[in-house]
């Protein structure tokens, strides 16, 4: 196992840190120079970052591919108030060196209680022509098996294995609760909502060695998928009515909510308005919970900017618990202090598992399989 994953990176800011990770992002560009470099993001289960090799990189070019698992060796700053790595060393690990936990993240909830609370709540419907449809998507094995798996999204929110499963759960609890508070709301479509706006996550994401597109998300996007995959689930369904086939089709293509996040149309009833809603807070309030958890070694209130949200965030429950700290601190101020003694000398960093250079000496870019 890993010894160092990115969540740890403010505990070894400053510092050359030896690791390994997946290839999730590679670009080959130009110096102002005319020299090449490495621009990379690389990930584990506990995040991703951005990684620069500036120097040496002609062997390193074609040493490895993007979902390549390698090991690198590098200081990691920050720039911009964001972490990053520059690259000194990397090599491609082999096939025996991978253990693939280490890498995708994955809900640490059971997947087998989420899937009977998913159950349970879409065995609430009174409606038995949305019931039969929601069932008739869970009994199919294939479609039952993915929903359980899938993230719900590449790198915005949830995700992680059973990301998705996870979403759509707590957002039909919201829903529940929602429609308790605004009884004018078709409970039963709208609990339908959010049990398809993102199953076509399942065929848009890949998520084997890292969390990608494939060809036919990237071409087509989740919600034409769903689409597909809801009037194939209709003929199977003859009695359904096309009235209700209309609002389940705009629940699906409105619930990004507005056209500069990709939804082809506006939310345009209740039900599909307050779809898009939940479904946004739900994300947002993932996204700044996975922030935290990221980052919850680090003693400081701020975390580091969020590029889902496009801010750094607050944590108040750290804000709050600093308060004792600071009127401790201010009465040390006052007080007389004895002289400080030097801190005794600190031996050199070794360069572990990558050879026996000197202590700022990298002389090789690309190590070989021995190392």
């Amino acid at each position: 196992m890993k010894d160092f994953f990115i969540c740890d990176c403010s505990l070894h800011e400053n510092k050359v840190i030896t690791s390994s990770f997946v290839v999730i992002g590679k670009q080959v560009k130009s110096k102002k120079s005319g020299d090449l470099y490495l621009a990379l993001t690389v990930g584990d289960r506990s995040g991703h970052i951005e990684a620069k090799m500036w120097d040496n990189v002609d062997d390193a070019l074609t040493a490895f591919e993007q979902e390549d698992f390698i090991k690198v060796k590098g200081l990691l700053n920050r720039y911009n108030n964001r972490f990053q790595l520059t690259i000194h060393k990397l090599r491609r690990l082999s096939e025996q060196e991978i253990d693939y936990s280490d890498y995708l993240p994955k809900t640490t909830k059971d997947i087998g209680e989420l899937w009977k609370a998913l159950a349970a709540f879409m065995a609430t419907l009174q409606n038995p022509h949305l019931k039969g449809l929601v069932e008739a998507f869970m009994a199919d094995p294939e479609i039952a098996e993915a929903y359980r798996t899938a993230p719900a999204a590449k790198s915005m929110h949830h995700a992680y294995i059973g990301g998705l499963l996870d979403h759509v759960v707590s957002l039909c609890g919201s829903c529940d609760l929602v429609c308790r508070n605004y009884p004018q709301i078709n409970r039963d479509l709208l609990l339908t909502g959010a049990f398809l706006h993102d199953i076509g996550k399942i065929h848009e994401l890949t998520y084997n060695r890292s969390f990608s597109y494939t060809t036919r998300g990237q071409l087509l996007g989740h919600m034409i998928i769903e689409l597909e995959m809801l009037n194939q689930k209709l003929q199977t369904l003859p009695e359904f009515p096309p009235e209700l086939k209309t609002l389940v089709e705009h629940l699906i293509i409105s619930h990004h909510g507005q056209y500069e996040f990709g939804s082809p149309k506006l939310p345009m009833f209740p039900e599909a308005l307050l779809l898009h809603y939940l479904d946004d807070l739900d994300s947002k309030l993932e996204s700044m919970r996975a922030q935290f958890e990221r980052e919850s070694v680090s003693e400081e209130a701020w975390t580091s900017y969020n590029p889902a949200l496009t801010r750094p965030l607050l944590n108040t429950a750290k804000f709050l618990a600093r308060r004792p700290a600071v009127a401790a601190t201010a009465e040390e101020a006052s007080s007389p202090k004895p002289a400080a003694e030097a801190p005794p000398a600190q031996p050199p960093a070794s360069d572990g598992d990558f050879g026996d250079e000197k202590p700022g000496q990298l002389s090789i870019p690309v190590l070989d399989s021995k190392e």
